[in-house]
């Protein structure tokens, strides 16, 4: 049988790969930096309120009520915001409205890697510069000419941030591009720089509901720039979805926004954790980076880190290895609970599994073990 001739115009493209999503909620769960604590309790209260009968209608077509509430928290207005599903889907806007140059955009060569998977979709010309040997971005490397900048900050996996000294480096140094700031970690972080939209108008920022506000579920990303790049992006998204966001999405998510204690409690308790953690893991050989985000990127001194992620994932503890050149001896651990990252500090302390609580038997066997495995490492 002859080949179809159709098949000859299908798309050809190496798709992201998200974290795995285990069946087993039995599992440590440290590898898509979701937040280990449950949204405000304002968005509870607006889950149990609902009613079946409003899904019947649709959606506000522009999330206006959101798209107020945040340009009230961040002193824009809401002419100034997009919203979308998720910041993958505010990102993918923006790449498909801002970046249609014959020259290449510039984002570093360790970084989300959606970014090469929009410009291979989208048939964008890009260039990645490399970060230097400690992970670091460079900012002589963004002053060649370009179709765009894109720079998240902090970076993922490196959980590296920059401050604003490098930012309006750019942004000065690029005033004939847009440059998208990638925040969707910010809250962890030391800088937003949502404030400069008000001086730059190439500057969009992209954040997330998914990471600080515990939102995951409900996929609610946005962008702050000048009135005209937003518009830009509305008529993008106005050409394929007219709706991406539901009706309970976008009330959650103003909701949460209503709730700032919260917010500023929970992100404190996740920082709290993380440092801790990286602390003790430093202890057990490990090189952790300094972390501005909810995760840490960790390469152990002897042990692979294949090895170390094998061998978590078959004790029921899920991290994420990046099988790619030079991190692929790092492992990126999420923060979980205090009880989740304490395990790792008991199985350490305790030489002998038999006096564990009940609670820590079966989930940290494998920490337990790690750690006398890398103890045997050390003495090779």
């Amino acid at each position: 049988m002859s080949e179809k001739l159709w098949r000859k115009n299908l798309i050809n493209i190496e798709p992201y790969v998200a974290g795995e999503q285990p069946k087993n909620d039995k599992i440590i769960k440290l590898n898509a930096n979701e937040n280990p604590y449950p949204p405000s309790s304002k968005v509870k209260a607006i889950l149990e309120g609902k009613t079946i009968a409003e899904l019947r209608k649709y959606p506000s077509a522009d999330a206006s009520a959101l798209r107020a509430a945040l340009a009230e928290r961040v002193g824009l207005k809401s002419e100034n915001v997009f919203c979308g599903n998720g910041s993958d889907d505010v990102l993918a806007t923006a790449f498909r409205a801002f970046f249609n140059s014959d020259k290449p955009i510039l984002y570093p060569d360790i970084t989300y890697s959606f970014y090469p998977v929009w410009c291979e979709l989208l048939k964008i010309p890009y260039k990645t510069k490399s970060v230097d040997d400690d992970f670091v971005i460079n900012i002589e490397d963004f002053k060649e000419p370009n179709g765009g900048v894109v720079i998240p900050n902090p970076n993922a996996p490196t959980s590296l941030g920059v401050g604003e000294k490098f930012i309006r480096e750019l942004l000065e140094n690029n005033q004939d591009s847009i440059v998208i700031i990638d925040e969707a970690y910010v809250d962890f972080g030391r800088y937003s720089c949502v404030e400069l939209v008000k001086e730059y108008d190439n500057l969009v920022v992209t954040q997330t509901f998914s990471k600080s506000r515990s939102l995951a579920g409900m996929r609610v990303g946005m962008a702050f720039a000048s009135a005209e790049l937003i518009s830009y992006m509305q008529a993008v998204k106005d050409s394929y979805n007219s709706y991406p966001l539901d009706q309970i999405a976008i009330e959650t998510a103003v909701a949460s926004l209503s709730d700032e204690d919260y917010l500023k409690a929970t992100v404190e308790k996740v920082k709290a954790t993380r440092d801790r953690t990286a602390e003790k893991m430093r202890e057990m050989g490990f090189n952790v980076l300094d972390s501005e985000t909810n995760f840490l990127f960790a390469q152990h001194e002897k042990l692979s880190a294949k090895e170390i992620f094998t061998y978590l994932r078959e004790n029921g503890i899920f991290v994420r290895y990046f099988n790619k050149p030079r991190i692929d001896n790092f492992l990126r651990i999420t923060i979980g609970t205090d009880e989740e990252m304490e395990l790792l500090e008991e199985a350490g302390a305790l030489a002998d599994i038999s006096h564990m609580p009940a609670r820590v038997k079966c989930a940290v066997l494998g920490w337990h073990t790690m750690e006398e495995m890398l103890g045997d490492k050390k003495e090779l």
